[in-house]
């Protein structure tokens, strides 16, 4: 096919949200900023996952589409009247266009007429916390393709993986002191995981955590001795739970895990291998004390219908009737 003109390449429309979603992103302060390797490691798995040569993470601005993540191309953003994430963000699904020649919309786009010599595209909107669409995870093919069933689950997956960093961003998730998740970042993420297994009809456990004589550290040792004391076993955790598992400093000396698609005897088996992580780093370490903790376990059933907030504070009152048994 061959264009000589642009009357027929469409211009995206803009969503009925335009402005909210706009203060919404905007309030993000995430336009312009540096790379960092939380969304480019999903594009580099975008393009080997799909064999694509380009796969960005892009935000839709006013007059914009301005790329956070890209693999495979140099431009850091493109007009938002020829974009494709455009059109992206007024849908709730993958939006794909298998050959862009046989497209009226997009044959005579300058992006397809000229470089990157867009063929296929698929984008998948990534949704804020309230639901409005800031941009999409898309892929980009020189040459036409189409997407399998698996392939629309995989891309969707990783826009899932793309909307919990922006939300992390968004909600300021992460405990400064030891780089995990915050108590509003464990609520949000342990909400939207106990809904999955509520649909999946499997079990999960959670697992609240309080540091024995933690206060005695600080007093004896100092705050900057409490803090060390902070981090070394927020690493033991990172080294004991999977990247499925929810983990989370709440404050204080307190700590929560929620495993997912999990039970009592694997989430035992866990707390096991942390108190060996804990005893090694006890062991290794000459701090003039010892690090360690009582735990409370909740089991999460299908049906049982507790909120976040319940779910921590049933298993806090059970780690308290620990604590004083021993």
């Amino acid at each position: 096919m061959c264009v000589d003109d642009r009357e027929n390449m469409k211009k995206p429309e803009r969503p009925q949200d335009e402005f909210c979603r706009l203060e919404t992103l905007r309030s993000l302060d995430i336009l312009d900023t540096d790379s960092e390797e939380r969304f480019d490691r999903l594009t580099r798995l975008a393009t080997r996952l799909f064999d694509v040569p380009i796969a960005l993470v892009s935000l839709v601005d006013e007059n914009r589409q301005w790329f956070k993540s890209r693999s495979g191309l140099e431009a850091l953003e493109t007009p938002r009247d020829i974009s494709f994430c455009g059109h992206s963000i007024l849908g709730d699904d993958v939006f794909v266009v298998e050959d862009t020649l046989q497209d009226v919309r997009f044959a005579d786009n300058p992006l397809v007429a000229g470089p990157p010599d867009i063929r296929f595209y698929a984008g998948c909107p990534l949704k804020s916390v309230e639901g409005y669409k800031l941009g999409t995870l898309c892929l980009i093919d020189t040459k036409p393709r189409t997407l399998t069933e698996d392939d629309f689950a995989s891309l969707r997956d990783l826009a899932g993986m793309a909307e919990q960093e922006l939300a992390a961003v968004q909600l300021a998730t992460l405990d400064e002191l030891t780089g995990i998740s915050n108590r509003r970042g464990f609520e949000v993420l342990a909400q939207k995981a106990l809904n999955v297994c509520e649909r999946n009809k499997s079990r999960a456990v959670l697992v609240f955590i309080d540091l024995d004589g933690f206060k005695q550290i600080n007093d004896q040792f100092g705050h900057c001795e409490g803090d060390k004391a902070l981090q070394v076993f927020s690493e033991s955790m990172r080294a004991t739970w999977r990247d499925s598992d929810i983990f989370a400093r709440l404050g204080g000396d307190e700590f929560v895990v929620l495993l997912t698609d999990s039970t009592l005897e694997r989430a035992s088996k866990s707390i096991t291998r942390l108190r060996e992580f804990i005893a090694q780093s006890n062991a290794s370490e000459d701090r003039g004390y010892s690090i360690g903790f009582s735990e409370g376990i909740v089991e999460v059933t299908p049906e049982r219908g507790m909120t976040v907030a319940e779910l921590i504070e049933k298993a806090d009152t059970q780690m308290y009737q620990a604590k004083a048994i021993n």
